[in-house]
C-alpha cells in the first residue's frame, strides 16, 4: 500500500470507529474506502468487519458503566445475534449479494425514520397499555434483532441504527444504556462473522491492521464524549447520522 491509501484508510476507520460508538454505519465509510484502494468488493466487506470488530472492545469498555443497567436485557438479545450473525455471514460466502445491497438504503432510511418517531411512541405505549402487554412486545423485537443480526452478518451497514430503533420501541430511553446495548450486541454479531471470514480466507490482513488501529482510536473517542453530550443533541447526531447514510447509500446503489 502507498502512504496515501494507508492514511485513507487509517482515516476511514477512526471516523467509522467513532460513529459506530455513537449509533453505527460505520460500514458505509470503510467498505467503499476499500473498494477505492483496490480491494475486491466481498473482501472489502470481510475485511472490513474484521477490522471494526477488534476495535468494538473500545466502544464496551467506554460505556462499561451502563452495563449493570443492561444485564436483564443481554439474555434475550445474545442468543439470536449470535446466532443471526453466523447465518448473515455464512450467506455472504454463498450468495451473490447485489440484491441485498439495493435494500441497504430502504433499510437504513427506515430504521432512521422510526427512531425520530419512537420517543413520541413509547410515551404512547406507556400511557394506554398494561406491563404485561408492553413484556409481551419484547419478543417480537427479538425477532426483529435476529433479522438485523443476519444484515449484520452479511453487510452491516446501519445495524446500530436499527437496534437503537428496537431498544426504543420496548422501552429503553436513556440512549447511553441503549448505546452501551446496541454495542455489545454489534461486537458479537460482527465477532461470528470475522470467525467465519478468517476461517474462510475472505481477509486482507494488511489492510485490516490499519484499520484495527484507527478503529480502535475512533471507538474509544467516540463512546468517550458522547457521554459528555446531552442526551437529546447525542439523537440528534444519531438522525442526522442517519439520514446522511441514507442519502449515500440511495446515490451509490442507484445513481446511473
Amino acid at each position: 500500500m502507498t502512504v496515501t491509501q494507508t492514511l485513507s484508510l487509517l482515516g476511514a476507520a477512526m471516523a467509522a470507529g467513532a460513529i459506530n460508538a455513537v449509533a453505527g454505519g460505520g460500514t458505509i465509510l470503510t467498505f467503499p474506502t476499500l473498494l477505492a484502494v483496490g480491494t475486491p468488493p466481498v473482501i472489502a466487506n470481510a475485511t472490513s468487519t474484521v477490522a471494526l470488530v477488534i476495535g468494538t472492545g473500545g466502544s464496551v469498555f467506554g460505556f462499561r458503566r451502563h452495563i449493570p443497567a443492561i444485564r436483564e436485557w443481554l439474555w434475550r438479545f445474545v442468543p439470536v445475534s449470535l446466532l443471526g450473525g453466523l447465518i448473515g455471514s455464512w450467506l455472504l460466502t454463498v450468495t451473490d449479494d447485489s440484491t441485498f445491497k439495493h435494500l441497504v438504503p430502504f433499510l437504513i432510511l427506515f430504521a432512521t425514520l422510526l427512531f425520530l418517531v419512537q420517543g413520541v411512541v413509547a410515551r404512547m405505549v406507556k400511557r394506554t397499555v398494561e406491563e404485561p402487554a408492553r413484556k409481551r412486545r419484547v419478543w417480537p423485537a427479538v425477532l426483529f434483532q435476529f433479522g438485523v443480526a443476519i444484515y449484520g452478518g452479511y453487510f452491516g451497514a446501519g445495524i446500530g441504527i436499527l437496534m437503537l430503533a428496537t431498544l426504543g420501541f420496548i422501552g429503553l430511553t436513556d440512549i447511553h444504556r441503549m448505546n452501551a446495548l446496541k454495542n455489545i450486541l454489534g461486537s458479537l454479531i460482527n465477532v461470528v462473522a470475522s470467525v467465519m471470514f478468517i476461517a474462510r480466507g475472505m481477509v486482507d490482513w494488511h489492510k485490516a491492521g490499519v484499520m484495527t488501529v484507527g478503529a480502535i482510536i475512533g471507538y474509544f473517542v467516540g463512546a468517550h464524549w458522547s457521554q459528555k453530550i446531552p442526551q437529546v443533541w447525542v439523537r440528534r447526531l444519531v438522525l442526522a447520522i442517519g439520514f446522511v447514510i441514507s442519502a449515500i447509500t440511495f446515490y451509490r446503489t442507484f445513481r446511473a
